[in-house]
């Protein structure tokens, strides 16, 4: 597609128009992008491991004549520069705009570093971490580049957590008012983590009604992340562990989601709630409802009784302003 607008104005034999400078501004840009970042990636020593050699020696060369050094494989990188870029930004607007004024705890699920500190507006009080190493170890640069970011920003107060972005054992249940998630998951999965396992403890730790940002990948492993969200029930069950209830009920209601334009590889972002009833029983949301339904029984007894005060009100005005007026 982006071929198409980038080819677009031509096939029109330059019959320019506003919207298609602009379009063809973008694709440029984009394939623009596209190829710095492969460029540089290939040649820049930028990424390559501290001390490396950027030199390609070939097979026949003598074990001798390498260092140890030089036989490190340079470094890549998990996205291309484009959606690197695009992703970045898309995830900084979505925790600005997305995360609740009224929120107070949030939780990064796999810091990778301190960006999120930036991202989450100010009115976050504290920001709780995970990783996607499988020892659970927060590693100690990212720690390093968190703790610069709350110096820095002197805002949200970082709460070095080592807990496995998929096993939140260190964070109780319903404690939580926002969950992050940006470009988490295929990290998880080359760590050898569950990134199912990752949605799963989000659900548990947010509060009713929290919500769980995320920027991430359609489709991981064949499985749609959209999909697994939708689909995602609860089914309470007893202190003895027998279900108490046969009837599954959804965690997460959607708030909005969209594709990620302008990236070489597709991403979608986007909001979900946690559901207000999540983990209550049968019992409980019967409870809930014959409560509900007697709230709404009082508010139209007193709208009714207000109605008819006025109206009283209203003809003794009435009758005041004839008698005054007979007289």
């Amino acid at each position: 597609r982006v071929k198409d607008i980038c080819l677009r104005p031509y096939a029109t034999q330059f019959s320019f128009t506003f919207c298609d400078i602009n379009m063809w501004m973008r694709g440029s840009l984009v394939w623009l992008l596209y190829y710095v970042a492969q460029t540089s990636v290939s040649t820049c020593d930028a990424f390559l491991m501290p001390g490396s050699s950027s030199t390609v020696f070939s097979s026949q060369a003598r074990d001798k004549d390498v260092t140890p050094r030089q036989r490190v494989a340079p470094l890549q990188m998990g996205l291309d520069m484009v959606t690197y870029m695009r992703v970045e930004w898309i995830a900084a607007a979505l925790c600005t705009n997305q995360t609740p004024r009224s929120a107070d705890v949030c939780l990064q699920l796999g810091c990778e570093d301190g960006r999120a500190v930036t991202f989450v507006p100010r009115t976050i009080q504290k920001l709780i971490t995970s990783t996607v190493e499988p020892d659970g170890i927060l590693p100690v640069s990212v720690e390093r580049q968190l703790k610069q970011q709350e110096k820095v920003r002197n805002a949200a107060r970082v709460e070095i957590v080592n807990q496995r972005a998929d096993d939140l054992k260190e964070t109780p249940d319903e404690s939580v008012d926002v969950v992050i998630s940006l470009a988490a998951c295929e990290r998880m999965m080359e760590k050898g983590l569950d990134w199912k396992k990752s949605v799963q403890e989000a659900a548990r730790v947010l509060k009713p009604g929290g919500r769980l940002l995320f920027v991430e990948p359609p489709e991981l492993n064949g499985v749609s992340y959209l999909d697994y969200l939708a689909n995602l029930s609860v089914q309470t069950v007893s202190t003895s562990g027998d279900s108490t209830n046969d009837e599954l009920f959804s965690v997460f209601e959607p708030l909005g989601y969209d594709d990620v334009d302008l990236v070489l590889k597709p991403h979608v972002a986007g909001v979900v709630v946690k559901s207000e009833d999540a983990g209550l029983t049968k019992a409980e949301r019967e409870m809930k409802e014959k409560n509900a339904e007697q709230d709404r029984l009082a508010e139209i007894s007193i709208s009714a009784f207000e109605r008819g005060l006025k109206k009283r009100k209203r003809k003794k005005q009435k009758a005041a302003g004839a008698d005054a007026s007979s007289s």
